[in-house]
């Protein structure tokens, strides 16, 4: 007999039968979202993401990606998954998101199980105890098919929000069958580590162990004091999973890369206004789920006023839930749930978005549990077919989300549509359309972002780059320029700004933009390349060489740095290590005919003939087609007296490109049979 009352086997069937009913109206309502491409933060997460690559090396996967702000930064577990799918798939995103349905589902499983038993307890109503299983199903069935969970399902990187859910659900659902065994030393352990697992997922578990505590109060102890006489070595250990979260928390800057803290720029009064509006609008979405949008518009409250109308939702129903503890503790816990869940971010000021779907994911089942517990105490059987119905409207309104995320230009075009306010969404708009071809609506959409907000960075910066692929290089100037003085640190706008001058000519002021970008990532290693070829061309090759160094330190095996430092160590007449570099240059690349060339004629220079003409014939191979390297090949060739050879290879210049002045010389040597050289190769 378990805590609720219920004979081992009386269940059995109903729970495969449940569960088969969770997997098929999942299957049902997200059947049409496994194709979707990545999106949005998936691809700094996934495809940038260099710590997912190698799942053997799983320190680098459970240190997480380096730099800041990733949505997986200090997240090791959900980290680890995206490691597993790529040794299953590599990038092909299908794995990606039948690993997000499994997920989901297995959380729809576990909530069931959570609803059912809790249901069956003494301390609850007799009446529920009744139809506790349906009950269940029912909760669990329309939290599943509720179209405000896609974003934590469809959107792959999402899926930290909701295997932290799941490992929150196994939480407490562990802790409740441990109170079925006498000992339960299995199901403690198992609590622990399903809240440990959670901490490593996603920071939003913080208030798990605390919720366990309040879960044993309100349906098994009847009393805080109760529930810590008996479990207080449980709730230690608990309490022990935070120092783990403090450790991870503390290794993204505590601001998780500036982007969530009390030391992001955002006061938090400013940042807890907004989120009386949030969490107005998350109750909104619970009941009636339009418009749901990947990126709701960033909003700022400027005056009180503003948020009076939601501070009273929110703060009566706030006001109730203690109440409710205190009165009627069922109740109180559901609405304890809700805010408690919500409190991490809802708390902790962000700069990027005040109001996320994907974080209703928990929260909405104690929505949905109020809302089907209220119906079914009102109207009895007769709340079925509402139910039934409300489950096919949800399964049906899944499936058109779905639709949305087929493909990113599909998604931000609706994301405009719903949010036409919001600045991000016509950026993420215009890189869809650039990256379909359709530069002229891009550069549209880059400008809407820029008059919504003229102080979105990214926007400026898109901006700029469609402008620079215009050849409108003045105008993407000055929209770098712009960029800049609203963050000066940031670095691909100093890089891409020094390449506009650079075409522009204006060489002295390029160089300062890659010094720039240099000393704010000194492993910048473009950067690096290319402000040494532009002190190469400026007749500064000690300067260059400097450059090359530093950037092969970093990347090794970057050939073409190798070739270009050989042309610099060409230019201070620093002959065996410049063969070194082109030879370095050649094991990374042997196709680079140029790289042939300039090996083949230091080589000569250096009285290492018969290695110059070998790849001198390697040259002439890559590029037969090539008048200077025919030309070269023949200087060589002549300098050893080998007329006829030499002959042939002037020849072929000339064919090739009848005005090659050295060509014509050496031709002209051969043909007097002069024994003076035609210019050294």
């Amino acid at each position: 007999m378990g805590v609720g009352g219920e004979t081992s086997g009386s269940s059995r069937r109903f729970q495969w039968l449940a569960a088969g009913a969770i997997v098929l109206g999942g299957l049902a309502a997200y059947h049409n979202g496994f194709g979707g491409p990545f999106v949005f933060d998936d691809e700094q997460s996934i495809l940038e993401n260099p710590s997912i690559r190698h799942l053997g090396h799983l320190a680098e996967v459970l240190a997480t990606p380096p730099g800041t702000g990733y949505t997986i930064s200090g997240r090791p577990l959900a980290n680890l998954t995206l490691a597993l799918n790529y040794a299953l798939s590599g990038l092909d995103v299908g794995s990606y998101h039948w690993l997000n349905f499994a997920i989901h589902v297995g959380a729809g499983m576990v909530l069931l199980g959570i609803i059912r038993r809790t249901l069956l307890l003494p301390l609850l109503a007799p009446r529920f105890r009744q139809t506790a299983s349906v009950l269940a199903l029912t909760i669990a069935l329309l939290w599943t098919l509720h179209p405000l969970q896609t974003e934590a399902v469809t959107y792959v990187v999402q899926r930290v929000e909701s295997l932290m859910g799941l490992f929150f659900l196994l939480t407490l659902y562990a802790f409740i069958r441990s109170l079925e065994d006498k000992h339960g030393g299995f199901w403690r352990c198992v609590t622990c580590a399903a809240c440990l697992c959670g901490m490593a997922t996603k920071e939003v578990m913080a208030p798990a162990p605390a919720m366990i505590l309040l879960y044993d109060r309100t349906f098994v102890a009847g009393g805080f004091r109760q529930a810590w006489r008996r479990h207080r070595r449980l709730y230690v250990a608990l309490a022990l999973t935070w120092l783990p979260l403090i450790w991870l928390v503390a290794r993204t800057g505590w601001n998780r890369g500036g982007t969530s803290g009390f030391d992001v720029g955002i006061t938090p009064w400013a940042y807890w206004l907004t989120q009386f509006r949030a969490v107005a609008c998350y109750l909104q979405l619970s009941a009636w789920p339009h418009p749901l949008a990947i990126d709701h518009a960033p909003y700022w409250v400027h005056h009180a006023a503003e948020v009076v109308p939601y501070a009273l939702v929110v703060l009566s129903l706030a006001g109730a839930t203690g109440v409710a503890l205190w009165r009627w503790p069922a109740p109180g816990f559901l609405g304890a749930w809700f805010f408690g869940l919500l409190a991490p971010t809802s708390v902790m000021p962000g700069t990027l978005q005040m109001m996320v779907e994907h974080r209703m994911y928990l929260p909405l089942a104690a929505v949905i549990t109020g809302g089907v517990l209220g119906l079914q105490a009102l109207a009895g059987r007769r709340s079925t077919w509402a139910f039934a119905l409300l489950g096919v409207a949800f399964g049906w309104l899944t499936v058109q989300r779905n639709r949305d995320y087929r493909s990113g230009m599909v998604l931000w075009q609706d994301t405009v549509a719903k949010c036409p306010d919001n600045s991000r969404a016509h950026v993420n708009l215009g890189k869809a359309l650039l990256d379909a071809g359709r530069d002229a609506a891009a550069m549209a959409e880059y400008r809407e972002a820029v008059r919504l907000d003229p102080r979105n960075v990214i926007a400026l910066f898109n901006l700029a780059n469609a402008l620079a692929r215009e050849n409108r290089l003045a105008d993407a100037r000055e929209a770098y320029a712009k960029a800049l003085r609203l963050r000066p640190d940031f670095v691909n706008a100093h890089f891409y700004l020094a390449r506009v001058l650079e075409r522009l000519g204006q060489l002295p002021q390029a160089a300062e933009q890659y010094s720039a970008a240099i000393e704010l990532d000194p492993e910048l290693v473009d950067a690096r390349g290319n402000l040494g070829n532009l002190l190469l061309s400026l007749g500064r090759p000690a300067e260059a060489i400097s450059q090359y160094e530093a950037a092969l330190r970093v990347a090794p095996d970057a050939g073409g740095i190798h070739y270009n430092l050989g042309n610099a160590l060409l230019a201070v007449a620093r002959l065996p290590e410049a063969a070194r570099e082109y030879e370095a240059a050649l094991r990374a690349r042997p196709d680079n005919a140029d790289a042939q060339v300039n090996l083949a004629n230091v080589l000569f220079r250096l009285g290492r003939s018969d290695d110059a003409l070998a790849h001198y014939r390697a040259a002439v191979r890559l590029q037969p087609g090539a008048a200077d390297v025919h030309a070269n090949y023949g200087v060589a060739l002549l300098e050893l007296r080998r007329i006829e050879e030499a002959r042939a290879e002037f020849e072929a210049a000339l064919r090739l490109e009848p005005t090659n002045e050295q060509a014509r010389r050496g031709l002209a040597e051969t043909t007097a049979g002069s024994k003076a050289p035609a210019g050294g190769p």
